[in-house]
């Protein structure tokens, strides 16, 4: 349990002590989308220091939110537990509340490819989702490919190379290939139009069919 005690016996009191230290819950953001290795979590945390993040680990672990496990080929692992991963809804919710707060980026705010594939699983709208669609978005050094076929989203990690416990990288070539930054937000959020977003230079287009870009405007919504 973590040590900061609010001293109120109550549901929230307990969840607030078990994931709301600093760090926490975006480590339970990164090992939503996979399990990791320590040197992962910290490559994906750069800022967090290393006492800081074996602190969290330690209470995560002790509060039955995560656990260290071994893995053929990548040795021990952290990952969540069936009680940890209940806070997936949780934490998609929490980020669609954040998004209409965003604002702009702050000097040194970095995107990395698990708080993308986050952002993408936030956004995304399942009960639109009746097509497939096969794209790959490029933020910076991040790059993912994401395909939508049943009305699931999956993710993969294409760069920076991903952890060994990543999936597999898919085959064959996506339909729609794409750069942006962060006034993506402005298309997700229905501010921008795909064609505003092209022409003001949001998105930039690397290769396929630009008209996919209206279909991934109508599956990654968040209205602000």
């Amino acid at each position: 349990m973590a040590a900061r005690s609010y001293g109120q016996y109550c549901g929230i009191t307990t969840a607030i002590e078990l994931v709301t230290e600093r760090w926490a819950l975006l480590i339970v953001r990164d090992l939503l989308v996979g399990p990791r290795r320590y040197t992962d979590l910290k490559q994906g945390l750069p800022k967090i220091p290393t006492n800081i993040l074996s602190a969290r680990l330690k209470e995560l672990q002790e509060g039955g939110v995560i656990r260290r496990v071994p893995l053929a080929r990548c040795g021990l692992v952290y990952e969540l537990t069936d009680y940890g991963r209940e806070l997936e809804p949780i934490v998609l919710s929490l980020g669609r509340w954040g998004f209409r707060s965003m604002g702009e980026p702050r000097e040194g705010d970095a995107v990395t490819a698990d708080s993308l594939t986050m952002a993408l699983r936030t956004a995304f709208r399942p009960d639109l989702a009746s097509s497939s669609l096969d794209f790959q978005i490029q933020v910076g050094p991040v790059e993912l490919r994401a395909r939508i076929a049943g009305g699931e989203l999956t993710v993969v990690q294409i760069a920076p190379p991903a952890p060994p416990v990543g999936g597999s990288l898919p085959t064959g070539e996506p339909e729609l290939r794409f750069a942006t930054g962060p006034d993506i937000r402005h298309l997700i959020s229905g501010k921008l139009t795909p064609s505003e977003a092209v022409e003001q230079g949001v998105v930039t287009i690397l290769k396929g069919n630009p008209k996919l870009l209206d279909r991934f405007a109508e599956l990654f919504r968040i209205e602000a």
